[in-house]
């Protein structure tokens, strides 16, 4: 690019300023009238001496002002250039630096979704850990429990039949003494504990 630059100031210096319009191809017609301004010299007669330095001067003096016209015009490029690439450049940096602060972000966005999913993954395993300690626990106290029941079933069973046991010794007494009161033909000292 530095070196289109000085051919491009070259051919400006050379030829005839262009109207303010920032269009490069403006250029190669003024190149093209400059020419034919001057004729070469071989193919061309010579008419006549004072008519020759006349147009020599005119086109001396034009290409002078056309001079100090170009250098103006190509000061406002050369400016226009270095402003249109002071800004590319800025704009180059910035998304550059937007870039940057993006994938810092990304990154540390995926730091943190991969800690936290760590930091579950622990919380859900201890979890599971404690509720696999608590089903054993509540199965030790369910097996705790069935065996107090049964425990308690059979104490009252045990109850249950000595109760049976001592009724029918009751009875059998009763009869027996029932049978002696009648064979002897006496009656019972207590007859009813109520009267």
């Amino acid at each position: 690019m530095a070196e289109e630059e000085p051919k491009k100031v070259e051919t400006e210096t050379l030829s005839e300023p262009p109207p303010p319009a920032p269009e490069p191809t403006e250029t190669t017609p003024d190149v093209a009238e400059e020419k034919s301004v001057i004729p070469p010299s071989s193919t061309v007669e010579k008419p006549a001496e004072s008519t020759e330095l006349a147009a020599v001067e005119k086109a001396a003096e034009s290409t002078e002002e056309k001079s100090t016209e170009g250098s103006v015009h190509r000061d406002a490029v050369l400016a226009r250039v270095a402003t249109d690439k002071r800004i590319s450049l800025v704009r180059a940096w910035e998304e550059s630096e937007k870039s940057k602060a993006e994938n810092k972000a990304h990154k540390k966005l995926s730091n943190i979704a991969a800690w936290e999913n760590s930091k579950k993954a622990a919380l859900e395993a201890e979890l599971k850990k404690i509720e696999e300690k608590l089903e054993k626990q509540k199965a030790e106290y369910v097996e705790k429990m069935k065996n107090k029941v049964a425990l308690i079933h059979k104490e009252a069973e045990e109850k249950k039949a000595i109760v049976e046991a001592k009724r029918g010794e009751d009875l059998l007494k009763a009869e027996e003494a029932a049978a002696k009161y009648r064979a002897t033909g006496t009656t019972p000292k207590k007859i009813l504990g109520c009267f």
